[in-house]
């Protein structure tokens, strides 16, 4: 079974790849998304919210802070990979309290979900380097944690 805050992770992907897709209004895809599965009341509202908004607020921020530790331009990355990657890219920036770890999990969860074969190990690499670079002390110490 899905948790709440899953759930919110797969409709903030839904919404930001329509975004990309699209180019649409953030409430448009906000009012479609909601209305669009029995299943949203299951979701963690406040978090969908927050990641559908922010990366959308801040897309030229996530897009700066993931070029450089992806090898080939933005552009020809499948819209469903860079969806996870705005919204994990997201978490790791503007979320502290969850543990990068969490964020990188779920986002390899909805790559294996939504993407293509091997696109969960991109996703991983890529977001992992963000992770060191923005939460260097917490990488650290989850590393330090790992080698025991």
């Amino acid at each position: 079974m899905k948790s709440a805050r899953r759930r919110a992770r797969e409709f903030a992907v839904q919404g930001v790849y329509q975004y990309l897709m699209s180019h649409d209004t953030v409430n448009n895809i906000d009012l479609y998304l909601r209305g669009s599965s029995t299943y949203f009341t299951k979701a963690d509202a406040n978090l969908y919210r927050a990641i559908l908004f922010g990366v959308i607020k801040d897309a030229a921020k996530l897009t700066s802070a993931l070029e450089p530790h992806v090898d080939r331009p933005l552009e020809e990355v499948s819209t469903v990979e860079l969806a996870v990657l705005y919204t994990g890219a997201f978490e790791i920036m503007s979320m502290p309290e969850t543990p990068y770890p969490v964020i990188i999990n779920e986002a390899i969860e909805l790559t294996k979900t939504y993407g293509g074969s091997d696109g969960h190990r991109f996703v991983n690499g890529v977001l992992d380097k963000l992770a060191e670079l923005v939460r260097s002390t917490e990488f650290a110490a989850i590393r330090a944690k790992r080698q025991g």
